[in-house]
């Protein structure tokens, strides 16, 4: 059994097949009996993805901070809802309980989670893995931004090999299937 912290937006997007991702990917969640950690909203793709991995028989576990409990609509149904302090908590325990990290399309905070996830692999504080989906090309605006850093020598070329961009929900088992297990324990203290 794997906890797999799922980033997404608090919205659904324009696009369909968004909404239809975080479905899919909520419901290989709950068939495998999986645990999906979220931002605990019950709105947006956050609210598909967890309602999904609910229907098919997974845990849910969500995270919200107090501050935007209101604003979000904190999800009562999930297998289990904390409320923190502050949005960096909410990282650090969504970040804690996952053996992963699975990116669905989504906003700015969609964005600073991932590059955060992202950075503290660079600064080998983990090596989950990190998993984008890149439904639709979603994401390839931020995939070629990271080549142009590379490009430019401010990022060095290994760090793209720090998350993988997949074309679809249904590549993500097969991804974290093939991924080398953590070696590197977290370090709590450091973060």
């Amino acid at each position: 059994m794997r906890s797999i912290c799922v980033y997404c937006g608090s919205s659904h997007g324009l696009d369909p097949s968004f909404r239809r991702a975080a479905e899919r990917l909520g419901t290989l969640i709950g068939q495998r009996r999986d645990t999906l950690i979220y931002g605990g909203g019950r709105v947006g793709l956050m609210g598909v993805a967890a309602d999904a991995t609910l229907a098919a028989g997974g845990r849910v576990v969500g995270v919200i901070p107090e501050h935007i409990r209101v604003r979000e609509v904190g999800h009562n149904g999930l297998t289990e809802l904390h409320v923190v302090d502050s949005m960096h908590t909410r990282k650090r325990m969504m970040f804690d309980r996952a053996d992963a990290v699975v990116v669905l399309p989504g906003g700015l905070g969609t964005l600073d989670e991932t590059i955060e996830m992202i950075t503290w692999r660079q600064l080998e504080l983990h090596d989950k893995p990190i998993i984008l989906v890149n439904e639709r090309g979603y994401w390839a605006p931020l995939l070629a931004l990271v080549d142009h850093m590379i490009t430019h020598g401010f990022s060095r070329h290994e760090y793209r090999s720090f998350f993988t961009a997949v074309d679809s929900v249904d590549a993500v088992y097969d991804t974290l299937d093939r991924a080398p297990a953590p070696s590197l324990p977290a370090r709590p203290a450091r973060m």
